[in-house]
């Protein structure tokens, strides 16, 4: 193969960050260069393990083939080996300056392997576990770039991730439902009185008012637990996954406004609205530390 012809891996790995449009890209556009385009690889790798189980991306025929396939890939990146996909060539590059240990990318992809094991979580223990892995590992894996000096810093990593997966996932039902995923709690939705038959059919009731809002005040409660967790000295070099934690629990005030109408109203915020929020953390982090 002629490598001459390929386009260069940091192409290949913001090429997949713009292309998704993610509220992720609005938090590390205020980086400086080195870490957003470690940001931006580290993104494309989550994205593309996702699109492998989601099946949103180039079809895959065989998932668990190809979550192998990028387990040898990240084995290449820490063993001295060179990798194949540019992705992770990109990510052997970046770990020579942002020490990001194997174990997170590992338990990404496990956690892209559950989706593809189990479609239900009987109690929110099981479902926390699931959240760990795919959110928690991605801030704890951010948090390496972003630099930290506590390791209560990865504390705040893990509790935001669940925060944000949990919005997600209401956000989400849906979308979820329509590929056979449930990931709100079976116990819980047995308590409240929501079956599986209402989520498909597209059920608006009370019932499911609250089991969504059980899920939003959990979020909540991580939102403030990682808060918590984190330092006053850390504090400035995390605006970034501020950013975007204001933007999540933005969208989750927005489903809070219409009682959790997920059905019919998702919620939405204007590239203008996120560049304001990007805008004023970063602006209030220059003047004061968030508190």
């Amino acid at each position: 193969m002629d490598h001459t012809l390929q386009p260069p891996v940091t192409a290949v790995a913001e090429g997949i960050t713009h292309r998704s449009r993610t509220n992720f890209l609005y938090s590390f556009l205020i980086l400086p260069r080195a870490q957003r385009r470690a940001i931006e690889t580290v993104y494309a790798f989550c994205r593309i393990v996702d699109d492998i189980v989601d099946g949103d991306g180039a079809v895959t025929t065989n998932p668990q083939q190809e979550l192998d396939r990028w387990r040898r890939e990240i084995h290449a990146c820490f063993n001295g080996q060179p990798p194949c996909h540019p992705v992770a060539r990109e990510l052997k590059t970046i770990l020579q300056t942002f020490p990001i240990p194997e174990e997170h990318f590992l338990a990404l992809i496990r956690g892209m392997e559950m989706d593809l094991v189990r479609r239900r979580y009987t109690t929110f223990a099981e479902l926390d576990e699931y959240c760990y892995h795919v959110a928690s590992v991605i801030g704890l894996m951010c948090i390496e770039i972003f630099g930290y000096r506590h390791a209560s810093a990865r504390d705040y990593a893990i509790h935001l991730g669940k925060a944000l997966q949990l919005i997600n996932i209401v956000r989400d039902v849906p979308e979820d439902v329509a590929r056979g995923r449930v990931y709100l709690p079976l116990d819980e939705m047995v308590r409240f009185g929501v079956t599986e038959e209402a989520l498909r059919a597209g059920v608006y009731d009370e019932p499911f008012i609250q089991l969504a809002a059980q899920q939003a005040a959990r979020a909540r409660r991580f939102r403030f637990q990682a808060l918590a967790a984190l330092r006053r000295e850390d504090r400035p070099s995390m605006v970034a996954a501020e950013i975007m934690a204001t933007i999540y629990f933005k969208l989750l005030d927005q489903m809070e406004a219409v009682r959790f109408n997920v059905f019919h109203h998702r919620p939405r915020l204007s590239k203008l609205q996120k560049a304001l929020i990007a805008a004023t953390l970063l602006l209030k982090s220059r003047l004061l530390p968030f508190g």
